[in-house]
């Protein structure tokens, strides 16, 4: 085969001839050998059985956000044979229609791929994981059902504060970590200085850390043998009971739900009666596989392999994320033995469980909708095992749902895929944080069956009369920005009722910021506010640091003086009048005129702290009158308010659905 190894670049990678240096001749004749072939493309049927755990490595790709995970999973699907440059798929693995629309990963995926290293196959099963803090629990749940990660770091940005976040957590798990910069292809690239984050904030040596361009693939091949040789195979035996880990599902209208496991211990074949270690009934096997980088479909998994099984599992209710499933006669025979079961128990990794950060009403817009929607947050659940969801009620949107998010991106992006993959057109309303109130006397405290309760809307706020404190939560945040912007960031956190925690260098240009402040001032605008004041120069992440003692009002609204429940909401006793003011003016925006004029008002324990007005439709009455005195003009005048006075006070606003949402939307 004739081969230009520097048109190839042009031509694919579109590369100017001052990039070519990051792609030698060598390398570009073998990865276009792998990529270039037609026949790749088709997926081969790999036996599984020829790959034991020794030549099995499970890793996933670990980043802030926007460095380059998609694609480098791009180029090693590429590498392995199962995409071809012809394809021009971008992002393959990002296969959502949200993720494709915003450009991000909120979703992990998971491919098998086949290399061969020093005359041997192995096979290496990839988990792409998302970036944005409000996705977080996509990577605490990939990480127990792999042995190690490849860290990636934007050579243009260096370490991010999400960089920093994500490393502790495979830290803490016990993972082998590759640290690889990336993008050192672009001109804007200090891989130098992110060199020295490197070992100054993770201790990494120079010989650990990899250098490679994701875009054309550059050094790809150095970060594979990296995983074979530096990560640990699966520690798990053929010889031991069927033992997986169930650590991700979504739902398909035929098949029901399909879980993704990671096989600890066993083999499992098609046929095989399994029954989840926590969960309730026993199911038959009805398919196998893994992703090649589809479904493809096999006879059984084995020790140390990640894949799918469906077995006509209709609901989470029956079994949970974070189970264990093994076959149903072998736990039959631990149940009649009691040590030995708890023997079975041990070595079983543990998934964390989701903490919402963020609550939300979500209604349809139609009442008539209730049960569909159900249903769509049911099957969407399935995919997003991070969503707690409880039911609620409002007097003007119906029947509806409670549901708690990781942050406000997550609230977001999750009623878009409602509205995207189920058709279910909904209303959000303002989100909140939960509180923690304490309640005094015994007598209350029998009635609530506890002297604690979370509050998650004002709907549950019991009467102030009872309360003893009140306690919101707090969390730490870490941000990561150019040493100019030292005093503007500590004014901004002060002024939202932050404390600075600690702040470290991160290299000569750069600080580490750390802050303890409310999680009521970081959903709101925080992120957005940040991002502004330092031109897009920093990086943000928080984790939760249990609650403070604050005191908290809840702010009604009134229309002539009659409350609208559904816009109560609970603020800071510090916001509630510059809350109420605004959305008061909201409010009369969103209103159409009365015949009558419409006092809006917003109410703390009963006394009004803000207050707007909309004037009533007016006809000029003395538009047919001519000459005469102008004491007619005055007398219809006066007649005229007066029926406007009889007509406010027995009157009513009427709030059109469309109305309240737009109020909540704005809001």
């Amino acid at each position: 085969m004739i081969f230009s190894y520097r048109s190839f670049l042009r031509n694919h990678f579109k590369l100017s001839f001052s990039q070519h240096k990051y792609f030698t001749r060598s390398s570009c004749l073998c990865f276009a050998d792998k990529v270039s072939q037609p026949e790749r493309k088709v997926q081969e049927k790999i036996n599984l059985a020829d790959f034991p755990p020794p030549l099995i490595r499970n890793f996933c790709v670990i980043a802030h956000i926007d460095h380059g995970k998609s694609t480098f999973s791009d180029r090693l699907l590429e590498m392995a044979g199962l995409l071809s440059l012809d394809d021009k798929v971008a992002q393959y693995l990002d296969k959502l229609q949200v993720e494709k629309e915003r450009g991000i990963t909120v979703k992990a995926q998971t491919a098998s791929l086949v290399f061969k290293h020093e005359s041997k196959n192995y096979l290496l099963n990839l988990i792409d994981t998302p970036g944005h803090v409000d996705f977080s629990f996509e990577v605490y749940r990939s990480l127990p059902a792999c042995q190690g990660a490849v860290l990636l770091i934007d050579a243009t940005q260096g370490v991010q504060a999400q960089t920093i976040a994500h490393f502790n957590q495979a830290l803490l798990s016990d993972k082998n970590i590759i640290p690889v910069i990336n993008k050192i292809d672009l001109e804007k690239a200090d891989v130098a200085t992110t060199r020295q984050q490197l070992r100054n904030l993770f201790s990494f040596r120079d010989d650990e850390i990899l250098e490679i361009s994701a875009k054309t693939g550059y050094g790809c091949d150095d970060v594979v043998h990296s995983i074979i040789e530096r990560l640990s195979p699966p520690e798990s035996s053929e010889s031991k009971p069927f033992k997986a880990l169930f650590f991700d599902s979504w739902f398909d209208q035929s098949e029901g739900v399909t879980a993704l496991i990671s096989m600890l211990d066993g083999t499992l074949k098609v046929g095989d009666t399994i029954r989840p270690l926590n969960g309730s009934g026993s199911y038959i096997v009805r398919s196998l596989g893994i992703f090649y980088p589809e479904k493809l479909e096999t006879k059984a998994l084995y020790p140390g392999q990640v894949g799918f099984l469906t077995a006509n599992i209709r609901n989470l209710g029956q079994v949970k994320i974070g189970d264990i499933f093994t076959h149903e006669s072998v736990l039959e025979e631990l149940e009649k033995k009691p040590k030995e079961l708890e023997i079975f128990h041990k070595g079983i990794p543990s998934l964390p469980k989701p903490k919402p950060m963020v609550f939300a009403g979500i209604f349809p817009c139609d009442p008539s909708q209730a049960k569909e929607l159900q249903k769509a947050l049911e099957k969407l659940s399935l995919n997003d095992a991070s969503v707690q969801i409880e039911r609620d009620s409002s007097p003007a949107l119906g029947l509806g749902f409670r549901l708690g998010f990781l942050g406000l991106l997550h609230m977001d992006v999750f009623s878009q895929r409602l509205e995207q993959e189920y058709d279910a057109s909904t209303v959000v309303t303002t989100p909140s944080v939960p509180y923690r109130i304490t309640i005094k006397g015994q007598k209350n405290i029998k009635t609530f069956g506890t002297n604690v309760l979370m509050v998650k809307s004002p709907h549950q706020l019991p009467s102030i009369s009872i309360i003893e404190k009140y306690e919101e939560p707090i969390v730490i945040a870490s941000v990561i920005a150019p040493n100019e912007f030292f005093g503007p960031l500590n004014s901004l956190f002060t002024n939202r009722r932050g404390q600075q925690v600690d702040t470290s260098a991160v290299d000569q240009t750069r600080l580490l910021f750390r802050f303890r402040i409310p999680l009521n001032e970081v959903v709101t605008d925080l992120f957005d506010v940040l991002k502004t004041m330092t031109s897009g120069y920093a990086s943000f992440d928080y984790e939760p640091d249990g609650y403070k003692e604050t005191h908290i009002l809840k702010v009604d609204f009134l229309l002539n003086k009659k409350p609208i429940e559904e816009l109560s909401t609970l603020v800071p006793r510090s916001r509630s009048r510059e809350f109420a003011k605004r959305m008061c003016g909201r409010i009369k925006e969103c209103l159409p005129p009365q015949q009558f004029s419409v006092v809006i008002q917003a109410s703390i324990h009963g006394k009004v702290v803000a207050r707007e007005e909309i004037e009533a439709l007016r006809k000029d009455v003395t538009a047919d009158l001519y000459g005469g005195d102008i004491t007619r003009a005055h007398k219809l005048l006066t007649l005229q308010k007066e029926g406007k006075e009889r007509m406010r006070m027995i009157g009513k606003i009427p709030i059109t659905r469309d109305s309240l949402i737009k109020i909540l939307r704005t809001s």
